[in-house]
């Protein structure tokens, strides 16, 4: 059985606007009602306002009202799974905490982490 959080970060995959980089990346976040948001990659020409997808995700389910949050998963093309890069671990760890995040590819590969193994010692409002 196909893990619908998985199927949907892959489905949004194929909205990603990649057109230099051509990494299309897809994510998908469960809120604490089991609502499932998604986002994409969109990228811009000067790299710096490109946005993850899911940095997307978050803040599009933010903008729905969401504000606590389940798990995520993140969908790209790659033999080696891709986990969330630095800016996006910020956001998911001050949105989400110690979330289950599941890497997926196309060929149906995954992998479930908690997000403080991939962010441990993580900055957040606890120390402001």
């Amino acid at each position: 059985m196909t893990d619908p959080l998985v199927s949907a970060a892959i489905q949004v995959r194929e909205n990603a606007h990649a057109p230099f980089s051509h990494f299309k990346v897809g994510a998908a976040v469960q809120d604490d009602a089991g609502r499932i948001h998604t986002g994409c990659n969109v990228e811009n020409a000067t790299y710096g306002l490109t946005v993850c997808a899911e940095r997307v995700a978050i803040f599009k389910a933010v903008s729905e009202g969401a504000r606590r949050f389940a798990r995520v998963a993140v969908a790209a093309d790659t033999e080696v799974l891709t986990p969330p890069c630095g800016a996006c671990r910020q956001i998911l760890w001050e949105f989400c905490g110690d979330v289950e995040i599941v890497l997926s590819n196309l060929a149906g590969k995954t992998e479930t982490i908690n997000l403080g193994a991939l962010f441990p010692r993580a900055f957040d409002a606890s120390f402001l």
